[in-house]
C-alpha cells in the first residue's frame, strides 16, 4: 500500500517541506507572542499602560512591509536556506531583549525590529517552489502556509499556560513567568535557525539553482510594466506613512507620542526612500528594456499587480478581522441567553468562536493550493475564491443590524434575529467566509511560482508585503467606522480585486507543465541510492 505523499519521509522534498513549515510556524509563534500575554504584562509591569500595548501592537507589523521586500530580494540572491536560517538566528535576539526589557524605549525598539520576522513566510515560498513541480506546487505551498500560519493561533492557545502555570507556578518564577516564556521563544528560534541550515538544501540534486547576480529591483518586460511597478511600489511606502500617522495620533500623558516635526521628518524620509527606489528601478530597467528583453525572460507584470491586490484583500482582511472578531461577537451577542435565561456570550466564548479563523488555516489554505493544482485554470480558481470572499464578508455584515443609540449617540449593533439559532448561523457564516479567505491565500501563492522563476522571491515578497499593507489600511478603517460597515468595506475590497484579476490576471504559462518530471525521477533515484 502506497504511503500518502505528505508523510512519505523517504522523499527528500517531503522532508524539506516539513522542516520548512516548522521554521515558518516558529517565526509566526514568535511574531505573535505578545497579544496572548498583553494582560499579564499589564498586571506585572507597573509603568506599562494599555496605550503602551496599542503602540507596541502597531510596531509589531510596521517593519514587516519593507522586510518582506528586502528578504524577497535576498533569497533570490543567496538562496532560501541561508536567508531563513539567518533571519531566525538574528530575530531571536530582539525577542529575548523584548522579554527582559525594563523601559518602554527598549520594548518599543525591540518590538519594532522583531516585526521583521514576519518576512519568514516568503522565504519558504521560494524553498517549496524549488522542490515541487508546477503541477504540485499549489498544494505544497498551501500546506506550508496553512500549517506554518497556525503558529500564531498556537501561541494564543499555549503561551498563557506556559507563562503562568509552567513558568510562574511549576518553576516558581512567579509574576515574571511571561518574560521567561517569551525568552524561551527566542532561544527556540535561534536554535532552529542553526538546525535548519544543516537540515535542508536549496534544491534537488541535479537541478540548477537560478540566483540573481545581486539584490536588485525587479526586471520588467515593457515600459508599461515599468510604470505599473513604480505605481504599485508607492503603497508599500505609503502604508509606512499611515503607520507613522497612527502611532503619532496616540497620546501619552496628554501629549502625542510623535511630535509634528518628527512626523514630518518621517514623511520626508519615506519620500526619499521612494525616490531612491524609483531611481534604482529606472537605472536597472531602462538599459535592460532598451537592449531588448529576451523572449524567455518576458512575463506579465499585470499578473503581479493582480496578485498584490488579492493578498491585500485576503491576508490583509484576515489580520484585520482576527483583530476585531472576538469583540464583535462579545458585543453583538452580549444579550443572548440559553434556555435557562443565563447569558452565554463571555469573553472566553467569543475568543473561541473567533479562533475558528485561525483553525481553518490548517485545511483551507492547503485546499486552496490543491484545488488550484487540480483545476485546469489557476486564474479561474483565483476568481472563484475572491468572489467567495466578497460574498462571505457581505454575509458577515448581515450578522448584525443597527440597534438603539448608546450614551454617546452612536448606534449599537444587535443580532439580525433573536435566538441561539442565529448565533449558530453567524458562526457558520464566519467559518464559510474564512474558508474562502484562507483558500484564496493558498491560490495566490499557487500562481506566484509560475510567473517568473528567476524572481519568485521578489514577487512573493511584494505580494506578501501587500498583505501587511492591507492589514494596516483595514485596521485604520476599522478605527473610523462601526463593525457592520467594516465588513461591507472589506467585502468591497475583495470584489474590486475580483474585477482587477478578471481583467489583468493572465493564466501563467507552464502552470501545469511536466517540466520537472525528469528532474524528479533523478532526485528519487538519487535518494534511493543514498538510502
Amino acid at each position: 500500500m502506497k504511503r500518502p505523499e505528505l508523510i512519505d519521509f523517504s522523499q527528500e522534498r517531503i522532508r524539506v517541506l516539513h522542516w520548512t513549515w516548522i521554521a515558518f510556524y516558529i517565526t509566526f509563534y514568535v511574531w505573535f507572542n505578545m497579544a496572548p500575554l498583553a494582560t499579564t504584562m499589564l498586571s506585572n509591569v507597573g509603568w506599562l499602560t494599555s496605550e503602551h500595548i496599542k503602540i507596541l501592537a502597531i510596531c509589531n507589523v510596521a517593519l514587516t512591509i519593507p522586510a518582506r521586500i528586502v528578504v524577497g530580494a535576498l533569497i533570490d540572491r543567496y538562496g532560501a536556506r541561508v536567508v531563513f536560517s539567518a533571519l531566525m538566528i538574528v530575530m531571536g535576539v530582539p525577542a529575548i531583549v523584548f522579554a527582559f526589557g525594563d523601559s518602554f524605549l527598549q520594548l518599543l525598539i525591540s518590538r519594532l525590529v522583531l516585526g521583521s520576522i514576519g518576512a519568514g513566510f516568503v522565504i519558504g515560498i521560494k524553498m517549496v517552489a524549488q522542490w515541487f513541480p508546477p503541477k504540485m506546487v499549489g498544494r505544497a505551498e498551501g500546506f506550508y502556509a496553512g500549517w506554518g500560519n497556525f503558529g500564531s493561533a498556537f501561541a494564543a492557545m499555549t503561551l498563557p499556560w506556559i507563562a503562568i502555570t509552567f513558568m510562574g507556578e511549576w518553576l516558581g518564577i512567579g509574576a515574571d513567568g511571561w518574560r521567561y516564556a517569551m525568552a524561551l521563544n527566542g532561544l527556540v528560534c535561534i536554535a532552529y535557525g542553526f538546525a535548519y541550515y544543516f537540515l535542508v538544501r536549496d534544491a534537488p540534486s541535479g537541478k540548477k539553482i537560478i540566483k540573481a547576480k545581486k539584490a536588485e529591483p525587479m526586471m520588467v518586460s515593457s515600459y508599461v510594466d515599468l510604470f505599473q511597478y513604480l505605481l504599485w511600489s508607492f503603497p508599500l511606502v505609503g502604508a509606512m506613512g499611515v503607520l507613522a500617522w497612527k502611532i503619532g495620533s496616540v497620546k501619552m500623558d496628554g501629549e502625542a507620542i510623535l511630535s509634528s516635526n518628527v512626523l514630518y521628518g518621517i514623511y520626508a524620509i519615506l519620500t526619499i526612500i521612494y525616490i531612491v527606489h524609483v531611481v534604482k528601478v529606472l537605472q536597472v530597467n531602462l538599459p535592460y528594456l532598451k537592449n531588448g528583453v529576451p523572449e524567455e525572460d518576458k512575463y506579465s507584470w499585470s499578473s503581479v499587480a493582480a496578485l498584490n491586490s488579492t493578498y491585500f484583500a485576503n491576508f490583509g482582511a484576515e489580520l484585520a478581522v482576527v483583530s476585531m472578531l472576538p469583540m464583535f461577537y462579545e458585543t453583538v451577542f452580549s444579550g443572548i441567553t440559553n434556555g435557562r435565561g443565563d447569558l452565554i456570550m463571555t469573553a472566553t466564548f467569543a475568543g473561541l468562536i473567533a479562533s475558528s479563523f485561525a483553525f481553518v488555516n490548517l485545511f483551507a489554505r492547503p485546499l486552496g493550493g490543491y484545488i488550484s493544482d487540480k483545476m485546469t485554470n489557476r486564474k479561474r480558481t483565483m476568481l472563484i475564491y475572491m468572489l467567495g470572499i466578497a460574498v462571505g464578508f457581505l454575509g458577515m455584515g448581515l450578522i448584525g443590524k443597527y440597534g438603539p443609540l448608546d450614551e454617546n449617540g452612536i448606534a449599537t449593533i444587535i443580532p439580525m434575529f433573536k435566538g441561539v439559532w442565529w448565533l449558530v448561523i453567524a458562526i457558520v457564516i464566519t467559518i464559510g467566509a474564512s474558508i474562502f479567505v484562507q483558500g484564496a491565500e493558498g491560490a495566490t501563492f499557487a500562481v506566484i511560482p509560475s510567473i517568473n522563476k528567476k524572481m519568485t522571491g521578489q514577487i512573493a515578497g511584494m505580494a506578501g508585503a501587500y498583505g501587511n499593507v492591507g492589514a494596516v489600511i483595514y485596521l485604520v478603517i476599522y478605527s473610523l467606522v462601526d463593525a457592520k460597515t467594516f465588513f461591507y468595506i472589506i467585502s468591497l475590497g475583495a470584489a474590486l480585486s475580483f474585477l482587477y484579476c478578471l481583467i489583468f490576471l493572465k493564466e501563467p504559462k507552464g502552470a501545469f507543465s511536466e517540466e520537472m518530471a525528469y528532474e524528479e525521477e533523478q532526485v528519487l533515484e538519487t535518494e534511493m541510492n543514498e538510502s
